[in-house]
């Protein structure tokens, strides 16, 4: 019987490198360099692992890392990791005890099964969505229209008549008209934000691996839409409408230009970022027919203090607020 090598870990310091890593191995957008670099202004720390078997690369994963309170020390999480391999995450866990003193390593891959080994536990608290709509891209659009419900058609249709322009957002200045937006979206939605300095990171370091669509009137935006990309995923971040964009529908002419941009760029899924309760989900849902559920959210412990983390976690708010702050 073969016996398969150990896993050994090498930690990549070049962006290009990881990158490459990253979008040659059906990697998700908040694996690449930028969005590490995006955490790594607010608060995480992030680390980019390649594991190798026998000197073969058979996965890897960018860490996000964050200090707690005391006695916590800190904490570990991959979103959307490149590898699911039970081998490889066990590796990653106990390297980052050994360097971070982390309480627990939290895992949210980009799979809907996942065999891990007996050390891990599923955890009931989740960062990213577990449900989402991922619609096949790679579909013609007469497909992807016929999968939509009849009412989303209609409003795509009469919204695209309308007579505004849909273009990319390019400028700071445009940027910054989206989210009054999105600042307003959130009052109304009811969802907490970050302060303009993050999104003008993400803005800046995920680049082209994040375009912004927006609907325009007269010039000024009337409804904003937010990617991340990698070569296989697009992956809805953010997205606003204001008073004017709510009349004229705006948000359905812009997400199937969007759309079908990811399916002109030749990438093959694009992922609506989660369901959540309430209208939101309701507008989502009018896309597809089919709702996916991806593995979720599981936890490593590496901590004898993990038994109360988990405990004090959905009771403290702003440790929550701190671990949640992911997107």
């Amino acid at each position: 019987m073969y016996n398969r090598g150990m896993i050994e870990l090498q930690q990549c310091i070049d962006k290009e490198q990881w990158d490459e890593f990253v979008l040659e191995n059906n990697g998700h957008p908040l694996q690449l360099w930028g969005w590490g670099q995006v955490k790594a202004s607010h608060g995480w720390s992030a680390e980019r692992y390649m594991a190798l078997r026998d000197d073969a690369v058979v996965g890897g994963a960018q860490v996000l890392i964050r200090r707690l309170p005391f006695p916590f020390r800190s904490i570990a999480y991959i979103p959307r990791g490149i590898s699911s391999d039970a081998e490889v995450l066990d590796a990653i866990a106990l390297h980052v005890k050994k360097h971070h003193h982390v309480v627990a390593m939290t895992v949210e891959p980009n799979s809907r099964e996942i065999t891990l080994s007996s050390a891990w536990k599923k955890s009931s608290s989740t960062i990213l969505s577990a449900e989402t709509m991922l619609v096949d891209t790679t579909k013609s659009e007469s497909d992807l229209l016929s999968d939509m419900a009849k009412k989303t058609r209609q409003y795509i249709r009469k919204s695209a008549a309308e007579g505004f322009t849909i273009r990319q957002v390019k400028t700071k200045e445009e940027l910054d008209q989206c989210l009054v937006m999105y600042r307003q979206t959130a009052v109304r939605a009811k969802f907490n934000l970050h302060n303009d300095s993050y999104y003008h990171d993400v803005f800046q370091q995920m680049n082209d691996h994040s375009p912004i669509f927006a609907a325009f009137v007269d010039g000024a935006p009337i409804a904003f839409l937010w990617l991340a990309i990698s070569a296989d995923t697009a992956y809805e971040l953010y997205g606003g409408v204001n008073e004017s964009g709510q009349q004229l529908r705006a948000n359905y002419a812009l997400k199937w230009h969007a759309i079908r941009k990811v399916k002109e760029w030749g990438i093959s899924e694009y992922d609506f970022g989660g369901l959540v309760a309430g209208g939101v989900s309701n507008f989502k849902q009018g896309w597809s027919q089919d709702v996916v559920t991806f593995a979720g959210s599981y936890d490593r412990p590496l901590s004898p203090l993990y038994g109360i983390w988990r405990a004090v976690l959905p009771v403290g708010k702003k440790i929550s607020q701190t671990i949640k702050s992911i997107l």
